[in-house]
């Protein structure tokens, strides 16, 4: 079955950096976009970033120029490296699989992932 697994998560002083990892299996992981989204305490999950089969990347314009996400398809897994980091910044961040169509990603909407991992804290202090 399809796993995705965050870790990598934790606390920072606003200004610092984190690197977060979605381990992924179950699934073709090279042949399909993956995203990643976040969640604050009484807001809406939003997308983050995505990048596609080919590793072609899309932004949210509120993290772009901050963020880089990554994926080594050898190792089954997606990376996001976080720099500059908010107060805002702080949340749950989901991995997101979407496990159909031919690998192109279609925007940073949750109805475009069908898998879902269960989540690593970020909280960054001011």
């Amino acid at each position: 079955q399809v796993q995705l697994v965050e870790s990598g998560g934790g606390s920072v002083q606003a200004g610092g950096s984190l690197r977060l990892s979605c381990a992924a299996s179950g699934f073709a992981f090279k042949d399909y976009c993956m995203g990643w989204f976040r969640q604050a305490p009484g807001r809406e999950r939003e997308g983050v970033a995505d990048i596609d089969s080919g590793g072609i990347p899309n932004y949210a314009d509120s993290v772009k120029g901050r963020v880089t996400v990554s994926r080594d398809n050898a190792k089954n897994t997606m990376y996001l490296q976080m720099d500059s980091l908010k107060s805002e910044d702080s949340g749950m961040y989901y991995c997101a699989a979407r496990v159909r169509g031919n690998g192109y990603c279609l925007g940073l909407g949750l109805a475009n992932f069908n898998y879902w991992g269960q989540g690593t804290q970020v909280t960054v202090s001011s």
